[in-house]
């Protein structure tokens, strides 16, 4: 049985979107035990209305919540009671498997560095995601967590987010540097050093240099990134999802004949939505733990929030801090090879 703690107090919609996920997570997947974490008095009410099983849960009390605009320096200190520490510590002393939480990300970086603290190499953890693509999905890193990166960070990621691939099923998954061009002389110096140290890397399969279009193409399975570039271009692919949807609705409510053309082509504009709707690809993994943690967008709706619980679920059965751990260590291997 994989046991999972669920921070379900955090996020804009708290315990209404994360109890329903609950429901559906443990509905879809026999294999999974969910600790849910928050006040105990709610989450047994909501426990009750929707009839969930017994057997398939238990509740840890935590009065306290970490608000989503709270400094990460202020719940580090002040915080200790609230359900996103209280998740961590059980993650931390080896009573789940993984945390899943919609809470502050500031804070969830700040509190998961120190009571998990990180793998062997690794400085920072970063923020890993899916991103739909013309092939499936590509993973984007950073999304978020390190404004600013060193050549050897950047290296780092590069590492995780092949590890991630992998447990998804992508067999030596291609690594880009996301740039503003693909020559090699073009960026920053942070981003020209990390193309030297990934191409010096016999464990990854580098490509080389990516622009933000070839994102969404299918070229990389793994683009690496700094985090401010990453979230910026995370938020460019959810407003663009959204405005093709909201364009796509108003262009089919203009008149009688768009209603009837998108009556005709609903079947065809649902799977569409399915692609490209973010909330599909919720379950953020904060990579370079000693544990499997994974961030769920702060608005989830209990759909996605499911989603968020289903990547947990699957980074715990394919070990992923383990195989991060392994690739890491080859990469020092060939490095002193040389």
């Amino acid at each position: 049985m994989l046991r999972i703690a669920i921070d379900v107090m955090s996020g804009d919609f708290g315990l209404r979107s994360a109890i329903p996920a609950v429901a559906t997570a443990i509905a879809e997947n026999p294999r999974i035990h969910l600790t849910l974490v928050g006040d105990r008095a709610d989450i047994e009410a909501e426990v009750a209305r929707l009839r969930l099983p017994a057997g398939r849960i238990s509740i840890v009390h935590a009065p306290d919540v970490v608000a989503m605009d709270e400094k990460p320096s202020v719940a580090l200190r002040a915080k200790r009671e609230s359900s996103l520490w209280k998740s961590l510590e059980l993650l931390r002393d080896g009573q789940v498997r993984a945390v899943v939480s919609a809470g502050n990300t500031g804070a969830l970086m700040a509190m998961g560095r120190y009571l998990l603290q990180t793998l062997p190499g690794i400085d920072r953890p970063a923020i890993c995601a899916p991103i739909p693509s013309l092939t499936g999905h590509t993973y984007l890193l950073d999304l978020g967590a390190n404004v600013d990166c060193s050549a050897q960070e950047l290296h780092q990621f590069a590492t995780m987010g092949s590890a991630l691939a992998e447990i998804h099923g992508m067999a030596q998954p291609r690594v880009a540097l996301l740039n503003i061009g693909e020559e090699l002389i073009k960026g920053n110096e942070q981003v020209k050093a990390a193309a030297k140290l990934l191409a010096e890397d016999a464990a990854l399969n580098y490509i080389g240099n990516i622009e933000g279009n070839d994102i969404f193409s299918g070229a990389a399975d793994v683009v690496v990134c700094d985090g401010f570039v990453g979230n910026v271009a995370l938020k460019v692919c959810e407003g663009t999802a959204s405005l093709i949807g909201t364009q796509l609705r108003n262009s089919f409510s203009r008149n009688w004949y768009g209603v009837l053309g998108g009556l005709l082509l609903q079947p065809l504009l649902k799977r569409f939505h399915r692609k490209i709707d973010p909330q599909q690809y919720n379950g953020a993994a904060l990579l370079g733990l000693r544990g499997v943690v994974i961030k769920s967008h702060g608005s989830s709706s209990a759909e996605s929030f499911a989603c968020a619980i289903q990547e947990a679920a699957a980074a715990v059965e394919q070990s992923l801090p383990q195989r991060i751990e392994r690739q890491l260590g080859a990469a020092t291997a060939g490095k002193s090879l040389h």
